[in-house]
């Protein structure tokens, strides 16, 4: 009798997905430059643009550039990393159409702020407002979904309210409602603004009341910040703000925790000093003039003083300079106590 050998289903072994960690959008703080920088030191999965203002008109293709320059390379940043293009308003109409003309443009990726808590823009119906009206939240969501092609992703970010938390899980069910593929929700309220404690526990409450991930965002500055933002929430996902620009290579510290790798800490004299002088050049590239490196430079000295008490010392070698010559040279022989 003749005997067959079985054949022997040989399973893959499952992939094991590593938690992303994205870069906050900050109005005026990580524009493009610093999204360049961030992501060359390392740790980011995707980065968001600060967001582009929608109104009463269509925006032109130099206007998205000029926002968001990654949407010439593919929607990443000069190290490769993908970039999502933020939007702000409240007409639903204009939103769409302005999505549309981004999406004409290359944008692959789109993201609705609903948590823009200054009050300029509040005063337009934009940003946190609207947390005051789900079904209105609801209603933009649904039609740039409705108009958009099936292949562009939509996002949304949110506070957890304006004034108070009442409508936050009914908010984030909106968002879900209108076709939205996740949400990223700061753990706080419009008039919270940044004030500690960020409220993790609310994300967890709105995770499990809604069908679409959840981005955990808020208070994280550290490391333990990090694995304590994802404990109390369930997120798998976060989203790094005021710490990113704060401690430049969190991003990187945090992902060699998650591989298993020794975490350490960039050296001030060292590699700090090298991201600061190549910032500075990044900001001279974008506006050549210098006014804009030089503003940008003193308000990120003035952010890493928390965290590294040699960012002071810079930040005191330079705070009465004007020129971009003058603080090149500064930054060339500067060497931390």
């Amino acid at each position: 009798m003749q005997i067959r050998s079985r054949s022997v289903l040989r399973l893959a072994p499952a992939k094991i997905t590593m938690p992303k960690l994205i870069l906050a959008p900050m109005q005026g703080l990580t524009d493009a430059p610093m999204r360049d920088l961030l992501t060359r030191i390392g740790g980011y999965d995707e980065c968001v643009s600060e967001f582009v203002r929608i109104t009463h008109t269509v925006h032109s293709r130099v206007t998205w550039l000029r926002h968001v320059p990654e949407i010439a390379r593919q929607n990443r940043t000069p190290s490769g990393i993908p970039c999502t293009t933020q939007l702000l308003g409240s007409d639903a109409d204009m939103m769409a159409k302005n999505a549309l003309a981004a999406v004409r443009f290359g944008v692959q990726s789109i993201d609705l702020n609903f948590g823009c808590p200054a009050p300029t823009v509040n005063k337009h119906q934009g940003g946190a407002i609207l947390l005051r009206e789900p079904e209105r939240i609801r209603q933009i969501v649904h039609e740039l979904r409705f108009r958009l092609p099936e292949h562009i992703n939509l996002t949304a970010k949110m506070r957890l309210g304006f004034e108070n938390t009442d409508l936050a899980v009914a908010n984030a069910q909106a968002i879900a409602a209108g076709g939205a593929s996740q949400i990223t929700v700061h753990a706080r309220t419009k008039t919270q603004g940044y004030e500690p404690p960020a409220h993790w526990h609310w994300l967890k409450t709105i995770r499990e009341r809604v069908a679409i991930p959840v981005i955990a965002n808020g208070d994280v500055f550290t490391l333990d910040d990090y694995l304590a933002i994802r404990q109390t929430s369930g997120c798998d996902d976060v989203m790094i703000g005021r710490g990113a620009v704060m401690r430049p290579d969190l991003a990187r510290q945090i992902k060699q925790h998650l591989r298993g790798e020794p975490v350490q800490a960039a050296a001030f004299n060292a590699e700090i000093m090298d991201w600061i002088r190549l910032f500075f050049d990044l900001c001279l590239a974008h506006e050549p003039q210098g006014k804009y490196a030089v503003a940008r430079l003193k308000q990120w000295l003035g952010m890493m003083k928390k965290a590294y008490p040699e960012a002071a010392q810079l930040f005191a070698a330079v705070r009465t300079l004007r020129e971009a010559s003058e603080i090149q040279c500064v930054l060339q022989d500067f060497q931390a106590a």
